[in-house]
């Protein structure tokens, strides 16, 4: 299967066989950048049997479901810290991509708690679902945030995570649960791209916390890519990342005004509360029990929760590795930047608004 890509065309995951066919599928925040990126892969290139839309926002919904013009497509609008809704929506549902989410790092920061009942409480809420009605599997959407935590939203995501190892030790439990990790979005919630290209149009200068910040940035076709992946592959307690490459956003700035087309402006305002200079994909601890597959790690669980463990298996040593983070991956200059930038869709729409 083939999708155009903005550098040519964009080989999608082969899943031998398609997957999907006569299936129901349960995307919960649907109506996200990823959900409505997802939902069009799932229209145009399997046998989909239905796709249940489970958001919060009825505007979203309304114009996604006039965007989309299909039958197979339900929606329902709940909230996932909802159990009962969760469980009612999740009924006859084959796989779960649960992609809803608190997503902006200062709302979480002054909003703490409303982080826990999203990212957390709703999570158990999504994942008891799953069980009780007995779905396939279930692929839980997390972020670079979630390692090396310093703020309340990638701790809830970090908390998040746990679950999943957690509940994967369930013996009686037929549902497959892993999780996939990745950075910055282009144009998705709560990604800076939007802020800058309404800045720049506007001509104002565009607001950069710290000049030697970096940031991982993936495309909404990378996002697909891993979900197929870890479809696939993954099994229960399973955590996928993508090899993201990474950018300053002080040059992401510069590109934005490049592909403008207007004279650079940019303010230095000072990090805000809860931010990260260089951000981590993957950990040192992580990587010892890691496997390399091409574009992806695959990070194995760590059955800790089990006393008897570490009387019967031999211990892993402690490795020097380092972490992957933003500030050592491979970086994109301006030009690689700006080429990403043309070919995005949403940022297209943006330009001619």
């Amino acid at each position: 299967m083939f999708l155009k890509h903005r550098y040519g065309v964009f080989k999608l995951i082969n899943l031998k066989s398609d997957i999907f066919k006569d299936k129901s599928v349960c995307i919960t925040g649907g109506t996200g950048s990823f959900g409505k990126k997802f939902v069009n892969y799932l229209l145009k290139n399997t046998n989909v049997k239905k796709v249940l839309i489970f958001s919060r926002d009825e505007n979203k919904q309304y114009h996604l479901r006039l965007e989309l013009n299909d039958k197979r497509v339900k929606f329902i609008i709940g909230d996932i810290r909802d159990r009962e809704k969760v469980n009612f929506c999740l009924n006859g549902v084959d796989y779960i991509f649960h992609a809803a989410a608190l997503k902006h790092v200062p709302t979480c920061e002054n909003f703490p708690l409303e982080a826990v009942k999203t990212n957390i409480i709703g999570t158990e809420n999504v994942i008891d679902g799953a069980i009780k009605n007995n779905v396939k599997k279930l692929i839980v959407l997390s972020t670079d945030k979630a390692a090396y935590p310093i703020n309340a939203m990638g701790c809830s995501k970090m908390m998040m995570e746990k679950l999943i190892v957690s509940r994967s030790l369930e013996t009686n439990n037929k549902t497959v649960i892993c999780a996939v990790r990745y950075g910055n979005v282009l144009y998705s919630r709560g990604s800076i791209l939007p802020l800058f290209i309404q800045q720049a149009k506007k001509n104002i200068p565009l607001t950069i916390t710290d000049i030697s910040m970096t940031r991982f940035l993936m495309r909404l076709d990378d996002a697909v890519n891993l979900i197929l992946y870890s479809l696939k592959n993954g099994k229960s307690g399973d955590l996928f990342i993508y090899k993201a490459k990474s950018a300053k956003i002080v040059n992401l700035a510069k590109a934005v005004f490049k592909i403008i087309g207007k004279k650079e402006k940019i303010k230095i305002i000072g990090t805000r509360g809860g931010e990260k200079n260089h951000e981590t994909l993957v950990t040192s601890e992580e990587l010892t029990r890691s496997e390399s597959h091409k574009n992806f790690w695959r990070i194995k669980p760590e059955f800790f929760l089990d006393k008897q463990y570490y009387f019967i298996k031999k211990l892993r040593k402690i490795k020097n590795i380092s972490p992957f983070t933003s500030e050592n991956a491979t970086e994109l200059n301006i030009s690689e930047i700006c080429k990403m930038l043309k070919n995005t869709d949403e940022v297209k729409r943006a330009l001619t608004e």
